[in-house]
């Protein structure tokens, strides 16, 4: 299918050298500006660099070539089986993947005005630069707590976390009641510092690094 539009006849040197430097481009300013705009989980940068650059070689060699429709497919169904697994990855994360991604495959295809690339290199952006705005969300982080009591009702939960740790939390969901060991399971957000290392609710100086990591991730609710 690949072969009957003549794909591999368009792809020249000057062709394939302008889509990469759109690209490496449009993956400059979404990686390293954008997403760098809040503080980040360090493999994040490498993995969307990873993604954007090997789906834009693997749609390269690809349209080169006389493959099957079958490997196009096959291409996508590799795709679907990347999983950002860690903890530390939140869904913001997988956005800007899915973004990479992309932003790969248009600049990858051969056969296309150039202006329709930059068209769409630059509706991307500026939709991410829009949405993920600062200035204009608060920052947050999620933590698991073990309390040592089992509460009437929720507002005794909400109020037992702010007396303990000295922050008043954002949102609390209660996870597990366990009225054997008569302790209580709570999932607490809490607002964070831009510039704190590790957050841990209570801290007062969010500047001075600790050796305890909270367990949870940027800007969601678990």
């Amino acid at each position: 299918m690949l072969a009957g539009k003549s794909l591999a006849a368009a792809l020249t040197v000057g062709d394939l050298a302008a889509r990469a430097g759109l690209d490496v481009l449009a993956l400059l300013v979404l990686v390293g500006w954008l997403y760098r705009r809040r503080r980040t989980v360090p493999e994040m940068p490498l993995a969307l660099t990873a993604l954007n650059l090997g789906l834009f070689a693997a749609m390269t060699a690809i349209s080169a070539g006389k493959f099957p429709a079958g490997v196009g497919f096959g291409l996508f169904g590799v795709i679907s089986l990347v999983r950002l697994r860690s903890a530390a990855f939140t869904v913001r994360d997988v956005a800007y993947a899915f973004m990479a991604l992309v932003i790969a495959l248009g600049n990858g295809l051969p056969q296309r005005e150039t202006w329709l690339i930059v068209g769409l290199d630059v509706l991307l952006l500026a939709a991410v630069l829009l949405v993920d705005d600062p200035a204009s969300q608060q920052l947050t982080r999620t933590t698991r707590i073990t309390l040592d009591r089992v509460y009437g009702d929720a507002a005794e939960i909400r109020a037992d976390l702010t007396a303990r740790l000295g922050t008043a939390p954002l949102d609390v969901e209660v996870d597990e009641i366990d009225y054997v060991r008569e302790t209580t399971r709570v999932t607490a957000r809490y607002p964070v510092e831009e510039t704190a290392q590790v957050f841990l609710p209570g801290q007062r100086d969010a500047r001075t690094p600790t050796p305890v990591a909270a367990d949870a991730a940027e800007g969601r609710s678990l």
